[in-house]
């Protein structure tokens, strides 16, 4: 496991690889919500657990669909205060096994498909892209309100 991360007071971002297993997603997760809270925003924030969910999700799906022998998945978190953006990325090796462009319909009955749904709900934007050498990228961008900005030198 390799972690890498970047820390400015306007940018901050870390990224580490996980095993590819069940094991290895909810370890992303909890890593989301750790650096959210070292960020600012608490476990119970709306931001850390929109975060939380976005990564459960992209992240079992690596699991479930992009799994490769040999191959763990990747893990990257950006969080521009800014902006008020989050961006969430998850690798995994399966070039081939690409989510639909949309989320995907699903009737109450079935036991899968909702995840994607659940993902549009929460993120501004998502989508795909190549991972060289190999893989695909899975991302999506959540948005929080920025700090509230300080009028200093003004008498209110």
């Amino acid at each position: 496991m390799t972690t890498t991360g970047t820390t400015t007071p306007e940018l901050r971002s870390f990224a580490e690889q996980f095993v590819s297993s069940p094991r290895g997603a909810r370890l992303a997760r909890r890593l989301a919500v750790r650096h959210m809270e070292e960020w600012g925003h608490p476990p119970a924030s709306d931001a850390s657990c929109a975060v939380a969910l976005v990564v459960a999700e992209l992240a079992a799906n690596a699991v479930q669909h992009g799994r490769a022998p040999g191959h763990d998945c990747h893990l990257r978190i950006a969080l521009d205060a800014t902006a008020g953006l989050v961006r969430i990325e998850v690798a995994d090796a399966a070039a081939e096994k690409r989510p639909p462009t949309a989320p995907p319909s699903s009737y109450p009955e079935g036991e899968s498909g909702r995840g994607l749904l659940l993902v549009d709900a929460l993120a501004v934007r998502w989508g795909t892209e190549p991972r060289r050498p190999l893989g695909k990228t899975v991302w999506a961008e959540v948005s929080f309100p920025p700090p509230a900005v300080s009028l200093s030198g003004s008498d209110a």
